[in-house]
């Protein structure tokens, strides 16, 4: 049985959406209970899935993910409502935007039940293995210096220590980065990331037809689970709510005025 954590929009309120998220290297679905919490708490369906292998080639990495999103939106327990957001962090983000980038599997035309009517990629890494440091504090000050998200990483048992390390298959990357999918995309990276290919991530930023770049100041490479975690689930649920209302990716809130 698959290990998905699920949140509910708060009862008696309409559902806005359905967010898949889609974990990176290490990290379980437990990872994403905050995050998870924060963008339910707008009224959205939320369901964490586990992380994809990316150790494999990228044609087993894209396969893999593409049958466990078919299974993680068939066994939803509500009927899930459009628009339907994708999310990846790490390695995640890059093997849904691969996914996305292929399109259609081979030769045929329709589209699958999971295909996005929009993606968030937060901190997807660069070519390379990157070493990390030899203790777990070294790992901990790569991922966030958020203190909450420490002790999360700290207490499961389930998460693998020492997995940014590890390489992203070049082909899987290639496919990310060049992606030309014509649906909208949150690009998520924090101005302290490590990991990060900013030249790679600002690049895909200008090529794909609809994106927005957002960078998150001092946040590490846990994006979406930093010192900034509010700020970057309320750039989330804006970028969601953009979304919904089919407008061009331009923000809804404009600061006119402001004394800070």
């Amino acid at each position: 049985m698959s290990d998905y954590l699920d949140f509910a929009a708060p009862e008696g309120l309409r559902v806005r959406g359905t967010v898949l998220v889609v974990p990176g290297r290490g990290e379980t679905s437990a990872t994403y209970r905050r995050f998870g919490a924060r963008i339910a708490a707008d009224s959205y369906t939320v369901r964490v899935l586990a992380s994809p292998i990316v150790t494999t080639s990228a044609g087993d990495a894209l396969a893999s993910l593409d049958a466990a999103l078919s299974a993680a939106l068939a066994s939803l327990k509500v009927e899930p409502i459009k628009p339907l957001v994708l999310v990846g962090a790490d390695t995640g983000a890059t093997t849904l935007a691969a996914l996305v980038a292929r399109g259609p599997v081979s030769g045929g035309t329709d589209l699958p039940a999971w295909w996005p009517d929009a993606l968030v990629l937060a901190s997807p890494p660069g070519s390379g293995g990157h070493e990390v440091g030899g203790d777990w504090d070294a790992e901990l000050d790569v991922r966030s210096h958020c203190p909450v998200h420490r002790g999360v990483l700290s207490d499961d048992v389930a998460f693998n220590r020492g997995a940014l390390s590890a390489a992203v298959d070049d082909e899987l990357l290639d496919a990310a980065y060049g992606s030309t999918a014509d649906i909208p995309q949150l690009l998520l990276v924090g101005d302290s990331d490590p990991l990060a290919d900013r030249q790679a991530i600002d690049r895909a930023a200008k090529t794909l037809p609809s994106a927005r770049l957002s960078v998150v100041r001092d946040a590490h490479h846990d994006v979406l689970n930093d010192l900034q975690h509010r700020s970057v689930a309320a750039e989330v649920v804006s970028f969601l709510e953009v979304v919904r209302g089919r407008r061009p990716l331009t923000s809804i809130v404009r600061t006119e005025l402001s004394s800070w």
